[in-house]
């Protein structure tokens, strides 16, 4: 029973987390030139957008899970 109430809360928080924060951003290093022993390496920065239904729908089921774990 507390492993349920556990998983509905870890997915409360990311699905607040997820309607709080629209895109999550990383940077990723890319070879760009490679001649033998000179390299040439670009960090970029990218962009991965968390559509809202997603965050909302991660809440409402842990939300559920939450009250069906804790009713046991």
């Amino acid at each position: 029973m507390r492993g349920t109430v556990l998983l509905g809360v870890i997915l409360l928080i990311a699905g607040l987390a997820g309607l709080a924060w629209p895109v999550i951003s990383y940077t990723k290093t890319e070879k760009v030139v490679d001649l033998g022993p000179i390299e040439v390496t670009a960090e970029r920065e990218k962009r991965l957008p968390v559509p809202p239904i997603v965050g909302g729908l991660a809440a409402v089921a842990g939300v559920v899970i939450i009250v069906t774990g804790s009713r046991k």
